[in-house]
């Protein structure tokens, strides 16, 4: 029978014959093609046969393959026919299988696997070739088998010819063939260069391989990860476990990692270069496991020694490593936390001086923000700005900022020191940085800022540095202060910074009165003393930290009548308002006109008491102590410093006494008085005075706190009528620790006083319970 003529349709054997030469030219000789003619004649003898009627009359049975395409005319559905055409081509396919197992045999390892993939190549593309020329069985005989769930072992004929492969192939020469393929794999780990390429085909071919039974459109991964997958994480885990003991144990902890690191990275790309995708949820967590996990607490114990050299990049590596596993990094942060506290403390201890008040805060602040920044850098670079240890470090600067030497175990140290330094910055000095410097330098005020725990003693002494700067006029600039009140308000609220900003409006709204003053002045009839230069600065009570002034004053006569004028105007305009003078914070600028010997006019400036004592020497050059208490009407403790001052100074001189102060002692104007100034400050604060005001400003700031307490347990205890002591105090710590940390005694202290105003009472028969009084 001619190769392109059909076989009779109803004769099976003649059929099959036909076909299997045609399988054999297609499974046997593949590179030698298979021509369209001979591939539809093929077709056809598989649709004649399966759609043959054994009732219907042929004339003829030989077509040749364009008359067969061309005569076909529509007819009865015939009976589904197929199941000797499929039962021999399923012995063909265990035929031609078994004959290349045969030869496989022959192989080993590498060879092994180049013939099997050789194999399979061409196998594969035979087998869609195949199934094209059954597509007929497939769509009628097969699918009605498989619909009707006939058989269970019955598949459309590529799925057919996969199935075949696995049972007649597959199954018999796979254990080699991943042997050969873990060889190949370990030598890879070896650093040996190997064929990748080889590998994937054959694990392609395990994937392929992997049928549902249930739907054989679908496949899965049952082949590959039952034969290839668990053999292969096994030798994985095996392999670097060996590895991993060895090296480490001849090794330093930096080039363990090192070697950790590339071997994870490795497998990593093992996956993207022949494994199958879903490998590396299961590859990469055994490998950190082996690799990390199991090596972790010999890991953990070199960073310290990391940490002590700044080995940046294997601080880093280690941090990558470890972030792999569960709680890898908690040890790391705690480690991490207690070295920056120690070098924080250790910093401090090393510029700390025997006297914390006469501590410099430039100097104090500088030190905690080197320490900051330096380990701020580390935290972002080795760790990624991680956020647990974000927060180690946060709390460890918490800790030396608040409790270190400086503050002898004190935390209200560090809000006075940051305070003096604001004030510094802010205060007028040819030291001061540029604006733009001048901005940078606020910012890292706050991040110290953030840190400080009694908010409240910060803003205490802020809010007096800030009334000196702008009483005395020594502010650098306008924009700087409220910059700086921008960023406290931004930190703790409008609240906080409420009478700051006061402050500054009334300074804008002292300036305006001041114009308007001079100007009712000048039009007036009764014009004052023209030789006065007059200017006043009205503030609110209650946004102001001043006080009233401890002694009487009688003011001289120089400036009594601009005084009266200024008295006059400001009631006339505001009715009922009522203006309290604080001498003790005026100052005055005088000229001298006495020194005959110098052709040198000296201008002093003064405060306002010293101005008083000075301007009496325009009646004579010689007073007692007791005459100048008299005139002046100052108190002792008012009028010593400021006579000490100008003794210092050599303005007067002391005769008859010992000591400023002492009874029946004289002050003489000095007639030779000589500087090399033209402008001389006599108003300076002594450094008795400075420490009485700080210690007067920490007891301000205790009484506050014991108000602040107590309004805080009012507030609570109204909001939930009844609580336990215990409750309570966590509760009131809980609310006021953004502006400071309350101490359980004082907060007990406060309750008591509140039982006693009756705010709040015992509960009767329950231990440790109150509740609120309406």
């Amino acid at each position: 029978m001619s190769s392109m003529q059909l076989p009779p349709h109803n004769d099976f054997n003649a059929t099959w014959a036909f076909l299997e030469e045609g399988l054999d030219q297609v499974m046997c000789r593949f590179e030698q093609g298979l021509t369209r003619a001979r591939y539809s004649i093929l077709y056809s003898a598989v649709h004649n046969y399966c759609a043959r009627s054994d009732s219907a009359l042929h004339s003829t049975t030989q077509y040749s393959t364009i008359q067969s395409q061309s005569s076909r005319r529509p007819a009865p559905a015939p009976p589904l026919i197929g199941g000797e055409v499929y039962l021999n081509l399923c012995e063909y396919l265990k035929r031609h299988l078994e004959n290349i197992r045969a030869e496989s045999e022959q192989y080993m390892d590498e060879s092994l696997l180049q013939y099997y993939t050789k194999q399979w190549t061409r196998y594969t593309a035979a087998a869609r070739v195949v199934n094209n020329i059954f597509m007929y069985l497939n769509r009628y005989w097969v699918k009605r088998e498989i619909d009707e769930d006939r058989k269970s072992d019955v598949y459309d004929v590529f799925s057919l010819t996969l199935y075949s492969w696995k049972k007649y192939m597959f199954e018999y020469v796979h254990y080699n063939v991943i042997s050969a393929v873990l060889k190949l794999i370990e030598k890879q780990r070896n650093g040996e260069v190997i064929e990748t390429g080889l590998i994937k085909n054959v694990i392609d071919s395990f994937v392929s391989l992997g049928l549902d039974h249930n739907d054989s459109s679908k496949s899965n991964l049952d082949v590959y990860r039952n034969y290839f997958e668990q053999p292969f994480l096994e030798a994985t885990e095996v392999y670097y476990k060996t590895e991993s003991e060895k090296f480490i144990s001849e090794n330093s902890i930096p080039d363990y990692m090192k070697k950790a690191e590339v071997r994870l990275n490795e497998e990593e790309t093992r996956v993207q270069l022949f494994l199958h995708p879903s490998t590396h949820q299961t590859l990469v967590p055994i490998c950190e496991t082996v690799l990390v996990k199991n090596q972790e607490e010999s890991i953990w114990d070199g960073f310290q020694g990391l940490l002590d050299l700044d080995k940046q990049e294997d601080l880093h590596r280690m941090y990558t490593l470890l972030a792999r596993i569960e709680e890898g990094l908690n040890p790391l942060r705690a480690s991490f936390e207690a070295h920056v506290k120690k070098a924080g403390l250790t910093a401090i201890e090393r510029i700390a001086q025997s006297e914390a008040d006469g501590f410099d805060p430039k100097s104090y602040v500088d030190t905690l923000l080197d320490v900051h920044k330096k380990y701020n850098d580390l935290t972002q670079s080795a760790f990624c700005g991680e956020a647990g240890f974000v927060a180690a470090l946060d709390k460890a600067c918490g800790e030396f900022v608040n409790r270190n030497k400086v503050c002898k175990g004190a935390s209200n140290k560090s809000p006075e020191l940051l305070a003096r330094f604001c004030d510094q910055l802010l205060k007028k000095s040819a030291k001061n940085p540029e604006e733009d410097e001048l901005e940078d330098v606020l910012n890292n005020v706050m991040t110290v800022f953030k840190y400080v725990e009694d908010k409240d003693v910060f803003q205490k002494f802020y809010s007096k540095m800030l009334a000196k700067r702008l009483v005395n006029g020594t502010s650098a600039s306008d924009d700087a202060e409220g910059s700086m009140i921008s960023k406290l308000k931004e930190a703790c609220g409008f609240e906080y910074t409420s009478k700051l900003q006061r402050m500054l409006t009334d300074m804008s709204l002292s300036k305006e009165l001041n114009e308007e003053f001079k100007s009712v002045a000048q039009n007036s009839s009764e014009t004052p003393n023209s030789s006065a230069d007059f200017n006043i600065l009205v503030l609110s009570a209650g946004s102001w930290p001043l006080s009233a002034p401890s002694t009487s004053f009688n003011l001289p006569d120089d400036v009594v009548q601009m005084y009266d004028k200024f008295q006059q105007f400001y009631q006339t305009k505001h009715i009922g308002r009522k203006l309290n003078w604080l001498f003790q914070l005026s100052k005055a600028e005088l000229k001298t006109h006495y020194l005959k010997s110098s052709k040198v006019s000296y201008t002093f400036m003064v405060s306002a008491y010293q101005m008083g004592i000075l301007l009496q020497y325009n009646n004579a050059d010689s007073y007692t102590y007791e005459e100048l208490q008299k005139s002046t009407g100052l108190a002792s403790e008012a009028l010593n410093p400021a006579l000490g001052i100008l003794v210092k100074a050599k303005v007067l001189l002391l005769r008859d006494g010992t000591n400023v102060g002492d009874a029946g002692s004289r002050y003489v104007l000095n007639q030779d008085f000589k500087s090399k100034k033209v402008r001389i400050n006599l108003n300076m604060q002594m450094k008795m005075e400075q420490k009485a005001e700080t210690d007067e400003t920490h007891k301000n700031i205790e009484e506050d706190r014991m108000f602040v307490m107590q309004a805080a347990i009012v507030r609570i205890m109204k909001t939930r009528k009844v609580m336990k002591h215990v409750v309570l105090i966590d509760e009131v710590i809980t609310q006021l620790q953004s502006r400071f940390k309350p101490r359980v005694p004082a907060i007990k202290k406060c309750i008591d006083v509140l039982l006693e105003k009756e705010y709040i009472e015992r509960v009767e028969n329950q231990k440790d319970m109150y509740s609120y009084v309406a």
